[in-house]
């Protein structure tokens, strides 16, 4: 699902992120004055398809594929991460000629961009990507991503480890889940809170369920299986233990890049 404003599409957002969320989702309506020629309309996702189909599609296929280490539709590049470095990559071409260098118009260039961003999707939402050193910063410090979850054995087990996030997430579902994590959570992720028979307290993430037993990683981050019959209470939270982020559309847009190099290989 989609909103659409001032000709821009955005994933719709779920209202139980509540007015903190809707402050920081509408924030991001603003990146056009922000980001300045980053700007993501249909209107350039459709001529991006277009610019994409006659010069891009036989070298890097229709899903964009085709090239060996680089996945467009998933946003996975040898080295491009910013809007920026892919618009020098197509402008002035790489691998000494692999990658011819394309004379578009700023138009096109824009379109290809933006049909890139998209997924290769002409219907789809277009995400800004920041940089990612930037975005690793702010994953471990004003982000405060670090303090939940892990990244390539380091970080605690209280929320999902992110080691291959980059090729398992896309970037509009990574932007869903620093500004909605309420709307993006894996039901299977959601927060528990237990009482035992024996009046202990355990909170903590699920792991799995069936109709007899739940496995959870508790506050101690210790792995914890437990006999539903031996359950007083036993409470599922809607919504992750934090609420949506409190970065601004750029420090988000350089989160999400960083996200995107994490592909699993340490």
């Amino acid at each position: 699902m989609s909103i659409r404003l001032n000709g821009i599409r955005y994933p719709k957002i779920s209202l139980l992120a509540g007015m903190a969320g809707l402050t920081i989702t509408f924030s991001i309506f603003g990146r056009a004055q922000e980001l300045g020629d980053h700007q993501y309309t249909s209107e350039a996702i459709q001529a991006g398809l277009r610019v994409y189909s006659r010069e891009c599609a036989l070298c890097h296929g229709p899903q964009g594929d085709l090239v060996s280490g680089i996945n467009l539709a998933r946003g996975e590049f040898r080295s491009a991460q910013s809007d920026d470095d892919l618009r020098s990559v197509i402008s002035e071409g790489r691998a000494q000629g692999q990658m011819p260098a394309f004379d578009l118009r700023e138009t096109e260039l824009s379109g290809v961009i933006a049909y890139i961003r998209a997924g290769l999707d002409p219907d789809g939402v277009a995400i800004p990507i920041g940089d990612a050193g930037r975005g690793l910063a702010l994953f471990q410090g004003k982000g405060e991503c670090a303090s939940c979850h892990r990244v390539n054995g380091t970080g605690p087990r209280i929320a999902p480890d992110l080691s291959a996030i980059g090729v398992q997430r896309s970037p509009a579902s990574l932007q869903l889940n620093l500004i909605d994590p309420a709307a993006a959570i894996l039901p299977i992720n959601r927060p528990v809170r237990i009482v035992t028979r024996n009046e202990e307290t355990i909170t903590g993430r699920r792991l799995n369920e069936d109709t007899y037993t739940v496995q959870l990683i508790d506050s101690n981050e210790q792995l914890r299986s437990l006999i539903k019959s031996d359950l007083v209470t036993y409470e599922i939270s809607e919504a992750p233990s934090k609420g949506p982020t409190h970065l601004t559309p750029a420090e988000v847009a350089d989160v999400i890049a960083y996200l995107l190099t994490l592909d699993g290989d340490v």
